[in-house]
């Protein structure tokens, strides 16, 4: 899997085999929309995304090569916390800029969850995420200050989770 983070929540998405984007609509100025989306497999839109709940959901069980036939590649859902979810085949769940903090199941520790603001919100979001569920690995998106204030501040929470910072325009491969 490979992420790049342009800003606010618009990302490309490499997963199971497809390129996704999200959000390219809202993207910075000085960003190419035609361009972020050229390529794409599929560019999701929040508002028409069917609804999940995080805490029932269960990722797809890796399935034989000939059971796999003919199922989708990824699914994608939005939750009542604004957040994306994305289940690709071989990849580990994908949570994607909750709004608010979401309820997870046990799912969320094998999962990458990104989040993003300033430095107060992601160490909120990021101190009760890590809580609830660690997740495998917990991604910033945000400034340079942003980050500077919210890493060593989680740190002390992380018990085994990993955490990264997403850079504008650079893409991070987990």
């Amino acid at each position: 899997m490979k992420l790049t983070w342009f800003g606010g929540t618009t990302v490309r998405i490499h997963t199971g085999g497809l390129i996704l984007v999200l959000d390219p609509e809202t993207a910075p100025a000085k960003i190419d929309r035609a361009e972020l989306a050229s390529g794409a497999d599929r560019i999701i839109v929040p508002p028409d995304l069917p609804r999940v709940d995080l805490v029932s959901w269960r990722p797809r069980k890796v399935g034989r090569l000939i059971d796999d036939v003919g199922a989708p590649a990824a699914e994608i859902w939005s939750s009542e916390s604004g957040a994306i979810l994305i289940d690709a085949a071989a990849e580990p769940p994908l949570l994607l800029f909750p709004v608010t903090q979401p309820h997870l199941g046990r799912w969320a520790q094998t999962a990458i969850i990104v989040i993003s603001g300033d430095g107060e919100r992601l160490v909120d979001l990021g101190e009760a995420l890590l809580a609830e569920h660690p997740p495998r690995l917990l991604a910033l998106a945000g400034n340079d200050a942003a980050i500077d204030y919210a890493v060593p501040r989680l740190r002390h929470c992380l018990d085994g989770s990993g955490l990264v910072a997403l850079e504008p325009h650079m893409a991070l491969e987990v």
